[in-house]
């Protein structure tokens, strides 16, 4: 009877928070899909109603690990709406191409290359994938490990929009936006064609950091320089503004990995405000319908926060609060122990009055990411903050060792290519929770025996796991906690080196199944949700 209650309890409360649970309203020019952008919608929260796969803990077999090989650099796929023949397509790309991937077979069906690009065949590979499962330690690994990562220098074209026309919208480090589609538009194994192309004004200077749609069916662009444009899907037509703050832009990237103004993507609401994190500040920029504006009179504001690391956030801005919710933009901020941070999204509340040391009335939560560990100097997430309802999770991106003979800003290396080996894995995800009645931001949860080397992870409302692909033994592993408690709930070990996620999102398929990006292809773990 015990048994039936304890199981009882927790089926409810899975229920429970999935009703409860305001998702991003829909965005009707997107894909119809639960993946279309780049962490997954306009509000950029990686999280999703289905439910991903139960346990319990075991070892994949062979023919529930699916892999091609699609070149470097896809770090995402974007899932399409149902074509007139009835199919889905994925479509992702990398350094070297674009694929199409069926979405049931898991087999690519197209590849587009980019001209004048270097190809990188499976032969080359798979000769990759046999030096790191030889030796994933030491200098020998290192050498390999900057061979591998200095092809990322050529990534040009990161962030991409797949709409509900099926085109796929790819910005690049040059300010041109490119619209690729099918030959055949009813056809989801048709060639992958250049539809168009449109080069930003001359003004507007900066590789593209990010693409968005506004619900009214607009290219929302962001570039590292500051600027904002507004593009018309057709091409057609161009609004633009700069944000504040940016005038020098061009100089202001800092550090020796040259962190620029702004790093990462921005996020969307459905009222046309535009969130975007700079260097030093979060901004509102708003789109009217009819032009850019940073006015505080069409509801734009800019607010600092707190950057002693001088490198400004890691974190694409993910929105928190729909509807009658309370609403803030969440992201971490630039202190050498980051901490998580809320901003109201819209009007601060009468006589608000905002945490202590926060450097803005306008932020309504501001906490340390320890991990727990209140003596903790340090800690970096190279990650968005994801968030599903009021919560809100950060991995620990920071190596558990560093070799003596490496600069201390080469860390990224140790949980790239190297990053299941213990000697380096870092161990840490942390949840925070925002209490309405309270209105203060809390402490939920942190699980210190989970490590997340470098992906994004997803949660799932239905099945109240957030998933993420992390490590054991030096093994490969998808990781499922529960959203409630942190516990760890099940993990599969997928395998060696071949299945690295290098940076690459956990995402999760229409029919609940993983997949993710590698060094050199992309996986789908064939295991649906039950």
């Amino acid at each position: 009877m015990t048994m039936r209650i304890a199981v009882g309890s927790l089926l409810l409360a899975v229920v429970s928070l999935a009703q409860a649970v305001n998702m991003p309203p829909v965005n009707a020019y997107l894909a119809k899909s639960s993946y279309s952008m780049a962490h997954g919608d306009p509000a950029q929260q990686d999280a999703v109603k289905q439910a991903g796969p139960s346990g319990p803990s075991r070892t994949l077999s062979p023919g529930e690990i699916q892999y091609q090989h699609v070149g470097p650099a896809h770090f995402g796929a974007v899932t399409s709406g149902v074509y007139a023949d009835g199919k889905r397509v994925f479509w992702s790309n990398g350094i070297d191409r674009i694929v199409k991937i069926d979405y049931d077979t898991w087999e690519v069906v197209a590849e587009y290359f980019f001209p004048g690009v270097e190809v990188y065949d499976e032969e080359r590979a798979d000769e990759a994938i046999a030096g790191f499962d030889e030796n994933n330690d030491g200098l020998f690994a290192l050498v390999r490990t900057f061979q591998e990562m200095g092809k990322l220098r050529d990534l040009a074209n990161l962030y991409t929009v797949l709409d509900r026309d099926h085109i796929y919208y790819v910005g690049s480090k040059t300010g041109l936006i490119t619209a690729y589609g099918d030959a055949d538009s009813d056809d989801t194994r048709s060639a992958i064609v250049k539809k168009a192309e449109f080069q930003l004004p001359p003004e507007v200077t900066g590789p593209v950091m990010g693409l968005n749609m506004t619900y009214d069916g607009w290219l929302i662009v962001a570039t590292e320089h500051g600027y904002v444009a507004a593009v018309k899907r057709d091409f057609s037509e161009v609004h633009t503004v700069r944000m504040r703050f940016s005038e020098g832009a061009e100089d202001k990237a800092t550090g020796p990995a040259g962190k620029g103004w702004v790093r990462n993507a921005f996020a969307l609401d459905d009222d046309g405000g535009i969130y975007i994190a700079s260097q030093e500040h979060m901004h509102k920029v708003v789109w009217t319908g009819e032009e850019l504006s940073i006015d505080e009179a069409d509801g734009a504001w800019t607010s600092p926060y707190l950057n002693s690391w001088g490198q400004g956030t890691g974190a694409t801005p993910s929105l928190m609060g729909f509807g009658e919710e309370d609403q803030f933009v969440v992201i971490t901020d630039g202190e050498n122990l980051m901490n998580v941070v809320l901003f109201w999204r819209n009007d601060i509340p009468e006589g608000w009055q905002p945490p202590e040391g926060a450097p803005d009335r306008r932020i309504a939560g501001m906490l340390p990411a320890n991990m727990g560990d209140p003596e903790l100097p340090a800690l970096q997430s190279e990650q968005s903050v994801i968030v599903a309802g009021y919560g809100a999770l950060v991995v620990n991106n920071t190596p558990r060792n560093i070799p003596w003979y490496l600069p201390e800003r080469a860390s990224t290396l140790m949980i790239s290519m190297l990053g299941s080996n213990p000697d380096y894995q870092p161990y840490g995800i942390q949840k925070f929770q925002w209490n309405p009645e309270k209105r203060q931001l809390e402490n939920s949860w942190v699980n210190n025996k989970v490590s997340s080397p470098s992906t994004v992870p997803m949660a799932s409302l239905d099945a109240n796991r957030v998933y993420l692909i992390g490590a054991r033994d030096n093994q490969w592993t998808l990781e499922a906690l529960d959203w409630t408690t942190g516990e760890s709930d099940f993990h599969y070990v997928i395998g060696g080196q071949r299945y690295n996620v290098l940076f690459s999102g956990t995402l999760i398929d229409e029919d609940g199944r993983i997949h993710y990006g590698t060094p050199w292809g992309r996986v789908r773990l064939n295991v649906p949700a039950r």
